[in-house]
C-alpha cells in the first residue's frame, strides 16, 4: 500500500515539475528581439536595440566625400552715408569699469531703439583695455601696481536715424545714463571697424616675413 502512494506522489511531483519548466520555456520564447525575433539574453539592455534609439542622428545622412564649407572672412559693411533728413552709420559707445552696468545699458538702448523704430545695424563689444594704476612709495623712487582697472566698451550700431528724432533719442539716454558709464555717439570710419579686433604684432610680423620670402 506505502509502494503504491509513493508512486502516486511522485508521479504528481514529476507532472508540477514539467509544467513549471514548461511555462519559463514559454515565458523565455516571448523575450524576443525586437527587430530580428530571436530570443535575446536575460541580461542583454533592450533600449539599445530598440527602433527609437539613435533617434535625432543626422550625420550618416550626409553624402559622402563632402567637404564642409568654410566660413567667410568677416568684412566690413558698407558705411551708410549721411543725407539731408537722415544721419548714416552711427555708433553709439557705451564705456565703463563695471562690466554688468555696462552690459544692461547697452541692452536698454538697444531696446528703445527697437520701440522707436530705428534701425540697429549691428550691435558688438570691443576688446577690453586694462589700466595699471602705479603707486610711488614714500621714502624711495620705486613704483608698483596698486590696481588694474579693466574698462569695458559696447557698441551699438544704428543706421538711417531720423536727424528729428536724433535729439529726443539723445535726451533720453542722458536721462537714463547711470553712473559711472560714460556715453559717446560718432559716426562710423573704418577705424572703428578695425578697433574691433585685437592686435597681434607678433603674427603679423611673421605674416610680414612670409611675404619678404616669396
Amino acid at each position: 500500500m506505502n509502494s503504491v502512494i509513493r508512486k502516486v506522489s511522485f508521479a504528481q511531483h514529476s507532472f508540477v515539475l514539467n509544467q513549471a519548466a514548461a511555462f519559463l520555456h514559454r515565458a523565455t520564447a516571448s523575450i524576443q528581439h525586437p527587430l530580428y525575433g530571436g530570443v535575446a539574453p536575460v541580461n542583454e539592455r533592450q533600449y539599445r536595440t530598440m527602433p527609437t534609439h539613435g533617434i535625432g542622428r543626422w550625420r550618416h545622412l550626409l553624402p559622402k566625400g563632402v567637404s564642409k564649407k568654410k566660413k567667410d572672412k568677416h568684412q566690413m559693411k558698407r558705411i551708410t552715408a549721411a543725407t539731408d533728413t537722415e544721419y548714416g552709420t552711427l555708433n553709439v559707445k557705451v564705456s565703463g569699469y563695471d562690466m554688468t552696468m555696462v552690459e544692461h545699458y547697452s541692452k536698454y538702448i538697444h531696446n528703445l531703439c527697437n520701440r522707436l523704430g530705428i534701425k540697429v545695424a549691428d550691435s558688438y563689444a570691443l576688446p577690453t583695455k586694462s589700466t595699471e594704476v602705479m603707486l610711488m612709495q614714500v621714502q624711495g623712487t620705486k613704483m608698483y601696481v596698486d590696481a588694474v582697472l579693466k574698462t569695458h566698451e559696447r557698441i551699438v550700431q544704428l543706421s538711417n536715424l531720423n536727424a528729428t528724432l536724433c535729439p529726443i533719442f539723445m535726451e533720453v539716454l542722458l536721462r537714463n545714463q547711470p553712473e559711472g558709464v560714460q556715453l559717446s555717439a560718432k559716426e562710423h570710419t573704418e577705424a572703428d571697424y578695425q578697433a574691433r579686433f585685437k592686435a597681434r604684432p607678433e603674427l603679423d610680423g611673421l605674416i610680414a616675413q612670409m611675404k619678404y620670402k616669396d
